[in-house]
């Protein structure tokens, strides 16, 4: 009997908007895999690049970064300097091996658990499909 691949998600959500939608699904009993380990931060802006790439490198095959809407920032402009830091991962993850597709920067709000959950479902959907990372457990 051969395993199924399950990918690794590493999501880091800010903790005044999508954490606050992913505490949300689960006390409302929404469905989405248990392939998501959430890594709360205050706010995206404050993840660095290496945060994300550490995380592929450990073995994730995909990382979710979610926060607040555009102009909805907690911290006014943190949002805005995640949108450029993953654009600049997006470019430079393919000379490191790894698909663009395994990168995805979303914007939850704290009442929007529904979303939450289908871009979970998606993701892990769209990874099965690339299947394992490359560089999972490697080093660049």
């Amino acid at each position: 009997m051969t395993e199924q691949y399950e990918p690794r998600i590493i999501a880091f959500c800010c903790n005044w908007c999508s954490y606050a939608a992913a505490d949300l699904a689960g006390t409302s009993r929404l469905q989405y895999p248990p392939n998501i380990r959430i890594i709360k931060v205050m706010c995206t802006g404050r993840i660095d690049p290496v945060f994300v790439l550490q995380a592929f490198k450990h073995g994730a095959d995909g990382v979710l970064v979610a926060g607040c809407h555009p102009r909805g920032c907690f911290y006014v402009h943190g949002n805005e300097k995640t949108a450029y830091r993953m654009e600049f991962l997006q470019d430079i993850m393919p000379m490191i091996g790894l698909e663009p597709k395994r990168l995805r920067l979303e914007w939850i709000a704290g009442s929007e658990p529904d979303k939450f959950a289908r871009i979970c479902r998606e993701m892990v959907e769209d990874l099965k499909k690339l299947g394992p990372s490359p560089v999972r457990g490697g080093i660049f």
